[in-house]
């Protein structure tokens, strides 16, 4: 027996991949197996025209056997095998791979699916093994060889033994050290777990036999081993079957099973392409959000499959983060994977299949919207902040692909409508789209604002979510209508005439309104009649780029000094009597048209949602002019 030294620096390039390449010791049997199929597949691709193989289809499989006592971990099947000059040149030529070769040969002439490609998968058995077996017996051969190494000083490869032609990879498992477990991968519930995480759609039949204890028939009290072979995978993907041949209750059993829901989805995607982008994909939309999902530790992405092999949980990249809340799987055979199988390559490919599957999202969403609206509605009031967050990110460079998408509530329905809809119903002299902003809809609807808006025939957006007046801004208008707020100094729906009688009257009380703004203090910008107002005495109204929402948000957000403040106006109904009252004190007593001043400036601000700065003073206050 010649022991025989790696090529290609095997010892430096072998310790590489067993201790860098590789980061999830837990993917070693992954590449073992996705191998066997390999090695499966050649030679059933060879019975196809080849009738002495002899074998069809449902006769491959690939079986598991653990040993704990002299703890191995075998992984056999009844492929191809190989020759001893096979085994030399796959096994002892590092990054040779016969898959790859294979692939490249047959290609043209027939489609050909392989997982391997770098021809190091084999060499990840090292991290769980101080030792790896190999016997190998090639189809068509009489005799079997064994390769045998302990790692980078070098392997053997001597004559050997094996019914019937195939492989079998022996590891030998590691001892456990203080940081390393390795003896769990010697129990069949891990070993079973890894085959269903990561190879359970490998296409041929992964077995390993049970034993169980069982009750002898009419003995009682008596039992007796019984062992059987149970296939550990699915085999046939879900999503590789024709939709008109999967039931809903499938895809319900398989969401919840897969992404462990108690609930079924709401909508289900299932999609394939085939083209410049090859792939098929099966996408689902949750009924609820996770309970981290408005948070940092939330995780987005998509399980990423190369021919029905896991090759990452989450691909975030197969995501844009609008649409994050998307849970679900990509199989492709175009990606490029890096020499480990664990990371992807940058690509065109990727982000080909990326882009295409964003624009099938959006294309479901706006059918759902269109053909199943309730639906639609529930899903938006679970992911709309989503949307709404992806129109104004990245300074509204998505917002025309989702504005269409965006939802709000409408002052004349009570209930969510699209902008589209908004401006279809718009009468033909209205110039602008108007919202206004709270924390619900009724206390929206309640602003002297709103009222004065409506009373004009005009419908209003209740904006409730803390995000809708950024993307509002970011947005800028809709078909060619600005959007207005109705607590904004923008908002103008005065005759030329109506705007000098106001400009008039300001301008004769520039005096008492400077005296009133310095009784209130630095709490407001200015004070100025309006005659904007039906019924309520006063509101508030802002100047400048910062709504009084705006400020609420932005001051409320992590990290924040608190110090974003809006350039606040109190605004007096000339028509309220309280404006005489105001005129009167003004003339006659400085001191109570100062506590008046004040007092309205509380009025306006509880009217509008926003907290009194001193509620304890604002009593006395009341009690005091009260009691005069």
């Amino acid at each position: 027996m010649k022991n025989r030294q790696y090529k290609s620096e095997s010892k430096k390039l072998l310790d590489m991949m067993i201790n860098s390449i590789y980061t999830n010791k837990e993917i070693f049997l992954r590449e073992i197996i996705s191998n066997a199929s390999d090695a499966i597949d050649k030679l059933y691709f060879r019975s196809l025209t080849d009738s002495s193989v002899g074998l069809k289809k449902k006769d491959f499989k690939i079986r598991i056997s653990i040993d704990k006592e002299n703890r191995t971990i075998s992984v056999s099947d009844n492929g191809c095998g190989m020759t001893e000059e096979e085994l030399d040149k796959n096994l002892g030529v590092i990054a040779k791979s016969g898959s790859l070769d294979f692939k490249s040969e047959n290609e043209p002439k027939r489609d050909v699916s392989v997982i391997g490609q770098f021809g190091v998968g084999f060499y990840s058995a090292f991290m769980v093994s101080d030792k790896v077996t190999v016997i190998s017996k090639a189809f068509g051969s009489d005799s079997a060889f064994c390769f045998e190494s302990s790692g980078p000083d070098g392997y053997t490869i001597t004559p050997a033994e094996r019914d019937g032609f195939g492989t079998t990879v022996i590891m030998h498992v590691k001892a456990d050290t203080e940081n390393e477990n390795y003896s769990e991968f010697l129990e069949q519930y891990k070993i079973s777990g890894l085959i269903k995480q990561y190879s359970d759609y490998i296409h041929h039949p992964i077995v390993m036999s049970f034993t169980e204890k069982k009750a002898v028939e009419g003995k009682d009290g008596e039992f007796e081993d019984i062992t059987e072979d149970r296939v550990l995978n699915s085999m046939v993907p879900l999503w590789k079957k024709a939709k008109s041949q999967v039931k809903p209750e499938q895809y319900n059993e398989f969401y919840k099973e897969k992404f462990f829901d108690f609930e079924d989805p709401l909508h289900v995607i299932h999609t394939s392409t085939e083209g410049t982008a090859t792939f098929k994909a099966l996408l689902f939309i949750p009924r609820h959000a996770p309970f981290d999902y408005y948070t940092k530790d939330f995780e987005k992405g998509l399980a990423l499959y190369s021919r029905g092999v896991l090759i990452t949980e989450k691909c975030a990249d197969l995501l844009p983060d609008y649409f994050s809340f998307i849970k679900g799987l990509v199989d492709s055979e175009d990606i490029s994977l890096n020499i480990s199988r664990e990371t992807l390559q940058q690509d065109a490919e990727l982000k080909l299949i990326a882009r295409t599957i964003e624009k099938k999202i959006k294309s479901e969403l706006e059918k759902m919207l269109k053909n199943e609206r309730e639906k639609y509605e529930q899903f938006f009031s679970v992911f709309g902040v989503q949307l709404k967050y992806g129109a104004y990110d990245k300074y509204g460079a998505n917002k025309d692909a989702l504005k269409d998408l965006l939802l709000f509530v409408s002052s004349f329905e009570k209930r969510p409508v699209t902008l589209k809809e908004y401006v279809s119903r718009m009468d033909k002299n209205q110039e602008a789209i108007y919202y206004a902003c709270g924390e619900t809809a009724d206390k929206i609807a309640m602003l002297p604002q709103c009222e004065t808006v409506s009373s004009k025939g005009y419908e209003i957006l209740y904006l409730t979510d803390n995000v809708d007046e950024f993307t509002i801004k970011v947005l800028n208008e809709y078909d060619g209508k600005k959007f207005v707020n109705v607590c904004d100094q923008n908002l103008d729906l005065d005759t030329e005439e109506e705007k000098a009688a106001l400009s008039e009257k300001n301008k004769d009380n520039e005096e008492m309104l400077k005296a009133a703004k310095e009784a209130i203090g630095e709490a407001v910008h200015s004070v100025r009649f309006t005659n904007k107002l039906k019924n309520h005495p006063v509101c508030l109204n802002t100047e400048g780029d910062i709504s009084l929402e705006m400020e609420r948000t932005l001051n409320s957000m992590p990290g924040s000094d608190g110090k974003i403040k809006a350039q606040i106006v109190l605004e007096i109904n000339e028509n309220h009597e309280i404006a005489n009252k105001l005129s009167s004190l003004y003339k006659s007593d400085k001191d109570t048209f100062n506590k008046y001043s004040k007092l309205l400036f509380d009025e306006a601000c509880l009217i509008s949602g926003r907290d009194i700065k001193d509620p304890a003073a604002h009593s006395a206050l009341v009690c005091e002019l009260m009691t005069k």
